[in-house]
């Protein structure tokens, strides 16, 4: 067995996918003896680590992403790993739902910062947002979720936003590098094992 091939299985395994498991591009990569598998490997793995979200709020934060990104084996592994680390079903289920909204919002708001027309900012968004005023996670958490969406999907008006209340909330710097940090992993991942 190859290095490549024992690399791709202790990932795949991990994730909780059968060692044979195989799409292109773990295929290309394992073909080509790609070093980067170890790369993916580390990377994969620290999201599960941080020194400023607990090990509840990185398992949710993936889960955000990964359902953001439509990756199903990675919704499944960050759902059973958030469980794990305490994460309730109402939790969970609003990691989902932040996931949604805030993939309407980026594309509203990245529409209204395209354009920069003033007509756009005066017609009402009409897009019901209950979720984000009593979020079972607690504001600050909600806050740093949407942001690391934001992150992901690209909308700069949204990421400044999100940002910008988080630092009125009182949340570090760092709190906020590593959730997208997080959720730039994920995203990684979720290019190679979906």
């Amino acid at each position: 067995m190859s290095e490549s091939t024992e690399i791709i299985s202790e990932l795949l395994q991990n994730v909780g996918l059968e060692a044979g498991y195989r799409n292109e591009s773990l295929t290309l990569l394992e073909q080509g003896e790609s070093r980067y598998l170890r790369d993916l490997k580390v990377n994969f793995a620290s999201t599960l680590t941080s020194e400023h979200l607990s090990a509840k709020e990185c398992g949710l934060t993936g889960l955000a992403i990964a359902v953001n990104n439509g990756n199903k084996p990675l919704t499944v592994y960050y759902t059973k790993y958030a469980e794990q680390q305490g994460a309730t079903a109402a939790e969970i289920s609003e990691a989902v739902g932040c996931a949604s909204l805030l993939a309407s919002n980026n594309v509203f708001y990245r529409f209204r910062h395209f354009t920069q027309k003033e007509k756009y900012t005066q017609i009402p968004a009409r897009i019901r947002m209950q979720l984000m005023m009593k979020p079972v996670t607690g504001k600050e958490f909600f806050e740093l979720l949407s942001l690391a969406v934001s992150a992901v999907n690209g909308c700069e008006m949204c990421v400044n936003a999100h940002e910008d209340s988080l630092i009125k909330l009182g949340t570090t710097e760092e709190r906020i590098f590593d959730a997208v940090r997080i959720a730039s992993l994920v995203t990684a991942t979720g290019k190679v094992i979906f």
